[in-house]
């Protein structure tokens, strides 16, 4: 059993102060737009639902492959291909406290 004077006191809910949380946000300049992963469809390839209201198939960066796992559901960030809009690249994905954020500033 612990000793109850080592245990961290509990916080109260007045003392926690709001967690700073960093959010990229698309760039307009550059085509990019919010989307969210649909379906896998394997070999680096996802089916996406821009904020647009066009589905598009995304294709997962190099960049991006290896080091962040992309999952359906997940709120993405998209560059539409210039020459085949039916077709782009995914450039970014949030993570839960990131989507929370946005909701809550009324990005998505």
């Amino acid at each position: 059993m612990t000793d109850p004077a080592k245990r961290k006191p509990a916080s109260k809910e007045g003392e926690a102060g709001e967690e700073i949380i960093r959010v990229r946000l698309p760039n307009k300049k550059n085509r990019e737009m919010f989307a969210s992963a649909e379906l896998m469809l394997g070999a680096n390839h996802i089916k996406i639902r821009c904020f647009d209201g066009v589905t598009r198939t995304g294709r997962i960066k190099g960049k991006i492959k290896k080091k962040v796992w992309i999952r359906e559901g997940d709120v993405l960030v998209v560059v539409p291909w210039s020459f085949q809009d039916e077709k782009c690249d995914i450039v970014y994905r949030y993570t839960r406290p990131q989507v929370e954020w946005l909701r809550k500033n009324r990005y998505l």
